[in-house]
């Protein structure tokens, strides 16, 4: 399996692919006890809920890809177009989703291990050095997002008409979809990228191609909408 991260906002409404894989991705997973001195047992520990996992890693957004910068052939149109981009649309696409205040989607691969978590965007720190004119240099750190939500809260009366009441309560849905079995052709869209997103390997795409029944003389004109059915 190949080696990548990605980002998505909005249920993948809008994603982007880190171009150039970062020299390394550090995770930090920690405990939240407690200690505590209790009489003729000395020190004890309290053990919670571990921590919210943490994710940092660094890189650089490219001006020009020279071959040693590449995850994916880049010489091919399609792929230039679904991962490789002005660095300054890395740097605002990432800003404007900080913004929002709502949590983003991590999925990162590589040969051993694959995460596939939502996030909020800690902190993205970039600039621009002499020297590497029109690369982007950035460190990103990002936090496990736990979706919640409020509930609501009826009152009810005793039966007894005594003054207590009792409650019960609703559950609101968390405002992250099920990934559907579906999904439906943007523009640029391909039955590659498709599969490289959702199946995380875009090899698959024959898969696709035979599951929808769709012909090889039909791959080059895929018509905007059309819905794909995923294994």
């Amino acid at each position: 399996m190949e080696y990548y991260i990605q980002l998505s906002f909005n249920n993948r409404s809008e994603y982007m692919y880190f171009p150039v894989t970062p020299e390394s991705i550090e995770f930090s997973d920690a405990g939240d006890g407690s200690t505590f001195n209790v009489s003729a047992l000395g020190e004890i520990n309290v053990i919670k809920s571990p921590k919210l996992r943490e994710v940092s890693f660094s890189g650089i957004f490219p001006a020009d890809y020279s071959p040693y910068h590449l995850n994916y052939d880049a010489s091919h149109p399609a792929v230039q177009k679904e991962y490789y981009r002005d660095p300054y649309e890395y740097v605002k696409k990432i800003i404007r989703w900080m913004q929002t205040g709502r949590p983003v989607r991590l999925f990162f691969s590589s040969a051993r291990y694959t995460i596939n978590m939502a996030v909020s965007i800690e902190s993205f720190d970039w600039k621009e050095s002499a020297g590497t004119v029109g690369d982007i240099q950035y460190d990103i750190k990002l936090k496990q997002f736990i979706f919640y939500a409020a509930k609501k809260v009826v009152p009810l009366k005793d039966n007894k008409d005594t003054a207590a009441s009792k409650t019960k309560t609703k559950a609101s849905r968390p405002n992250e979809k099920i990934q559907a079995k579906t999904v439906t052709l943007k523009a640029g869209d391909s039955l590659w990228s498709v599969a490289k997103a959702h199946l995380g390997d875009g090899s698959r795409w024959k898969e696709l191609q035979k599951l929808n029944g769709i012909k090889d003389a039909q791959l080059k004109k895929l018509p905007i909408g059309l819905v794909i059915k995923l294994p």
